[in-house]
């Protein structure tokens, strides 16, 4: 396997495994979803409207495009519109992924001092982060939750 079909895959986990949890987010109420607390970025949608725009700051970055800076969590006040923006940003990063070389992964973006695949990598590892917290939160609304695990999605997806 190439350097290219890993990042490839890890992309592909990264969107997969946040789709998977808006569809558990779908399960509760709008005054859950936005409900506030004091932990990372506060409302489940803080979170995932942070998740995207990050996703979306640094696939600019990847494209040798002008910074477009950090999406407001209150410009997506429902559900849908905040996973509208999400879809949009995935459907774009894959894409990009799509198009990329295996030459142009060691490579850097223009305003970026790190190769694209540690960009990538990490796109993926932030991911993670947030989803987690929000599955936690899920999970203390009663709604359905999985393990994110790379391999656990890996043996799913056989």
């Amino acid at each position: 396997m190439s350097s290219l079909e890993l990042i490839e895959t890890y992309i592909e986990y990264h969107i997969a495994t946040t789709r998977r949890v808006w569809d558990s987010i779908d399960q509760i109420t709008d005054e859950q979803f936005s409900a506030d607390d004091s932990y990372s970025r506060g409302s489940i949608r803080n979170l995932m409207v942070h998740l995207t725009s990050v996703d979306r700051r640094w696939l600019a970055g990847l494209k040798n495009q002008p910074d477009v800076g950090h999406l407001k969590s209150e410009d997506y006040p429902t559900r849908i519109a905040a996973r509208e923006v999400f879809e949009n940003v995935a459907n774009d990063l894959t894409d990009y992924i799509n198009h990329l070389s295996e030459d142009e992964l060691s490579q850097t973006g223009k305003d970026m001092s790190e190769p694209r695949w540690q960009i990538l990598l990490h796109i993926g590892n932030h991911g993670t982060d947030h989803r987690a917290t929000v599955l936690q939160k899920l999970n203390d609304f009663g709604a359905p939750t999985f393990p994110q695990d790379f391999v656990i999605w890996l043996w799913e997806k056989k």
